[in-house]
């Protein structure tokens, strides 16, 4: 039987009660909520050596150092490092031997008169997981979705607590502590869109995998993964950028997805000027694939990685409608935004059982979806059997949709790539990865030369040929 979770006020009594675990909470930019909530239950001075908090910029450079940005990373590991030294200087000759130290950390921006948005929080932790060990680190990033500051305010109280529980008591179990972190706030109040753990304390733990979690337990609806496949949050990479996004299985990457977003992109730099920095990002939804056959997370992540060894982001969802992922890009970058798709995902796109959720059905969707800065940019497709050319103007859709596709496609919405490799039409996805897991070789000529070379050294998506390795020197 499942253990109904813990409340909040628990969480805070148990930690206010443990003699073993003392430190320090910083907080800036959305009040003092998390050392509000310490206080408000009773206890506190069993647990918390100094609170503070600094809004003045000038005030906050003078404790922390510069920082371009005040809600951000660097922000938020400068507060980390200076208050852990200070509470780790100040009473370690006293209690060091009995007391494991934490200096807890945030600094956020809430919705406000002037800034009528999301809320953003950078919020951290570093703390000893026994006594007079070197300490460790946990780092999140949450958008915060209440419309009202006071409850964002609050929901950021709630994380607070949450992350310095589990870091006291659930740090040997990473996959408990960050199933909590949302507890018992919902994911329409809080998102969090990456989760990072270093230090002794988690020696051996696959963040990766934790940031796939993160999906699974409803905390977030997508994880970027970039710098060689490593989990960023999606603003450092999507911020402000014209976008060419293509969705996709990858298992595995083909050069046909290669070509259709080099040839995407190249016909939207055309459109929207070529000095434009476009950022090319491949979609992976576990809810096109995960839920209608449970591959592991390992198989996601080599998909991530074979993608990742081309250069490219990789953003993992759990969005299953074009409509949901580009609401969800829009959080980021209102610039434009191209989907790059086959004929035949066109076709799909078209149905109507493809929008029966939504009361408006058909029409609704492509409302949703069709802003003026967005637009499918559709490349063609072979048919297997009779060798035809499906296009964006002879996708086979029902006859009362079709006015509706040619008026897409004369607005420019859905947008026919011009360029394109003949030989690329014919392949097929399920024939490739059929071959691959049957040891043969024809399915190299169509995979990018450096995904081949993952594929094989880590014998990804079960390779059974022998495994090559780099050469030493």
């Amino acid at each position: 039987m499942s253990q109904e979770p813990i409340s909040i006020e628990q969480k805070i009594l148990r930690l206010n009660l443990d003699k073993s675990r003392y430190g320090t909470l910083a907080e800036i930019g959305a009040g003092q909520e998390v050392a509000r909530a310490f206080f408000r239950v009773g206890g506190a001075a069993g647990t918390v050596a100094k609170t503070m908090s600094a809004y003045d910029m000038k005030v906050s450079d003078a404790i922390y150092g510069p920082s371009p940005r005040y809600v951000s990373r660097e922000r938020l590991e400068a507060m980390l490092k200076h208050e852990f030294s200070l509470v780790n200087e100040r009473l370690a000759s006293s209690r060091g031997d009995s007391t494991a130290f934490f200096a807890f950390a945030d600094t956020a921006a809430g919705r406000s008169f002037s800034r009528p948005e999301d809320g953003l929080a950078w919020v951290g932790i570093r703390f000893q997981h026994r006594p007079q060990e070197d300490p460790s680190d946990i780092i999140l990033h949450a958008r915060l979705l209440d419309p009202e500051s006071v409850l964002q305010h609050e929901a950021l109280g709630i994380l607070g607590v949450n992350l310095i529980y589990g870091a006291c008591y659930l740090h040997e179990s990473p996959e408990a502590l960050v199933s909590q972190m949302g507890d018992p706030v919902t994911p329409a109040r809080v998102e969090l869109n990456l989760v990072d753990l270093s230090g002794p304390a988690f020696a051996g733990v696959d963040t990766r995998l934790l940031n796939l979690h993160l999906i699974e337990r409803k905390l977030s609806h997508a994880v970027l993964f970039h710098n060689g496949g490593q989990p960023v949050e999606p603003g450092s990479v999507l911020y402000k950028k014209p976008l060419v996004v293509l969705r996709g299985t990858f298992r595995p990457v083909l050069r046909v997805h290669v070509d259709i977003l080099d040839a995407a992109a190249q016909q939207f730099r055309e459109r929207s000027g070529p000095e434009e920095e476009v950022v090319s990002l491949a979609e992976i939804s576990t809810r096109n694939v995960l839920d209608a056959k449970p591959y592991p997370p390992g198989d996601v992540l080599a998909r991530v990685d074979t993608l990742s060894a081309l250069g490219l982001p990789v953003l993992v969802t759990d969005l299953a409608e074009f409509y949901g992922l580009e609401e969800y890009l829009s959080r980021y970058s209102k610039r434009d935004v191209a989907f790059a798709i086959g004929a035949k995902i066109l076709e799909r796109a078209l149905r109507e059982e493809y929008y029966e959720k939504l009361d408006g059905g058909l029409l609704e969707g492509l409302g949703r979806l069709f802003k003026r800065r967005v637009r499918f940019v559709v490349y063609p497709s072979r048919q297997a059997d009779t060798k035809m050319l499906l296009t964006a103007q002879n996708v086979e859709v029902t006859p009362h949709i079709r006015h509706l596709l040619r008026f897409l496609v004369e607005s420019g919405q859905v947008d026919p790539l011009r360029e394109y490799r003949e030989e690329n039409l014919g392949v097929s996805a399920a024939a490739v990865f059929a071959d691959l897991q049957s040891g043969g070789t024809s399915w190299e000529t169509v995979v990018p030369e450096a995904a081949v070379t993952l594929i094989k050294q880590r014998r990804l998506f079960d390779y059974p040929g022998c495994a090559t390795h780099e050469p030493e020197g």
